[in-house]
């Protein structure tokens, strides 16, 4: 793979050239993490966008360019091949003031970095996913430093006669934090939900969650934020603590947090009139299903029915039996299905994730179903759902395609899915 460094290489700084180096005239923020990048990033735009704000954003997710939404189909976090400088100069002639990056592990090892200009550089958290790609967990931890070093390597802009700073702000509960925060930097933030605030450290007190989503205090100013899950709250306070540490008033930050809406694909509720409830969730990695499960037990479902799957592609194979073994451990019914084979068997991928389930007590044909297809076992698990039951379908989110073998992509939406499913049991929109 060594001759494709070169490569990658010449791509990034290229298309830099020639877009016209489009982030040297933008504000730009990269935000890089195992979890969280997407909905950071997204709730970020949110905020800036209440304030007045134009701005951009690229990821998992989608793109957006001032409020233009783009589906991402290229199952790519970070695009390459002149896509990502194609973006921010759109933006730039959007009038975008602000262009947010997520910022992945395999893209800063291919360079995709090195023809932007970042100002602010973010750490969500790290747990070890994705480490086959990279070869190891410690070569995995070092590619996301790549972001922060290059932030220090960048001149600083001058926009609109203000010098932007250099900002660095990590996740303080996280062990790696540091690890991250000792590049060069004009400003270093840290936000953690325990310690004690400081000059430099955004703890939030009267920290509450209740039905109606968090409440918390921030350096004497109130937040209610309407979002309930467990990692949408942290995402909303590595949101804010960022922007604030950019300079944003907290005053500011805690009118436009009350607007705040979950992320597409993100603990995405599908209502069609059930009594059940029906939940999308983009969570492929065996802790952000965990964090997941216990997003759910604030609705008290009388049962979890999970349906689960796991990526090919030369993706983290070790994952496959975890997620079998949470699920089985976590959930009351537990539906095995092909998610993004690429060019893996995806036979073979079931097999590994339901032998996870088998491994803890679950039994095929009573509590575990292998169904290969993916509509027909979001079928069969919305079909099984009883009032007050929980229905998590993972793993996709609000991903447009489905990746399956020879490079080919089809279309694909589990909101959709599930909607279908529902409407063949009687409840439609």
């Amino acid at each position: 793979m060594s001759w494709l460094q070169p490569y990658h290489y010449v791509l990034a700084r290229g298309s830099a050239l020639v877009y016209g180096n489009p982030s040297n005239k933008l504000i730009v923020i990269g935000v890089t993490g195992t979890k969280g990048k997407s909905s950071t990033t997204q709730m970020m735009a949110q905020l800036l966008t209440a304030m007045g704000h134009k701005v951009g954003y690229t990821g998992t997710a989608g793109f957006s360019v001032a409020g233009m939404v783009i589906e991402n189909k290229m199952k790519m976090t970070m695009p390459g091949r002149f896509v990502l400088q194609r973006l921010l100069r759109q933006m730039v002639q959007a009038g975008c003031e602000y262009a947010l990056i997520e910022t992945s592990s395999q893209g800063l090892v291919q360079y995709r970095h090195l023809g932007i200009n970042y100002d602010t550089a973010v750490f969500t958290n790290l747990s070890p996913e994705h480490i086959e790609a990279h070869g190891g967990f410690a070569a995995y931890r070092a590619a996301k430093k790549l972001l922060f070093t290059h932030l220090s390597m960048r001149a600083h802009k001058i926009i609109d006669g203000v010098k932007i700073d250099k900002v660095i702000v990590t996740n303080g509960d996280d062990e790696a934090g540091e690890f991250y925060a000792d590049a060069e930097a004009d400003k270093k933030f840290s936000f953690a939900w325990h310690g004690l605030a400081s000059a430099s450290k955004i703890v939030p007190t009267k920290v509450g969650r209740d039905a109606h989503g968090l409440r918390m205090t921030i350096d004497h100013v109130d937040f209610a934020i309407p979002l309930l899950a467990e990692f949408e709250q942290q995402n909303a306070l590595c949101a804010v603590a960022t922007l604030a540490a950019m300079g944003i008033s907290l005053s500011k930050l805690a009118v436009a947090a009350k607007g705040l809406k979950s992320i597409a694909g993100r603990f995405e509720r599908i209502d069609c009139g059930q009594p059940f409830t029906v939940i999308v969730d983009y969570a492929y990695e065996p802790k952000a299903i965990e964090m997941l499960l216990r997003s759910v037990e604030p609705l008290k479902p009388a049962h979890i029915i999970g349906v689960h799957g796991s990526a090919g592609g030369g993706r983290d194979v070790a994952r496959r039996e975890k997620i079998g073994r949470l699920a089985g451990e976590k959930e009351t019914l537990v539906i095995v299905t092909n998610e993004d084979p690429y060019d893996d068997s995806p036979e073979e991928i079931v097999r590994m994730v339901a032998d996870g389930a088998r491994a803890v007590g679950k039994i095929d044909g009573q509590n575990l179903f292998v169904v290969m297809d993916r509509q027909e076992a979001i079928d069969e698990a919305v079909r099984r759902a009883s009032t007050n039951d929980v229905v998590l379908i993972t793993g996709k989110g609000s991903e447009p395609v489905m990746a399956v073998a020879g490079g080919v992509k089809i279309p694909w939406d589990d909101r959709e899915s599930a909607r279908m499913a529902l409407a063949k049991i009687g409840y439609k929109v």
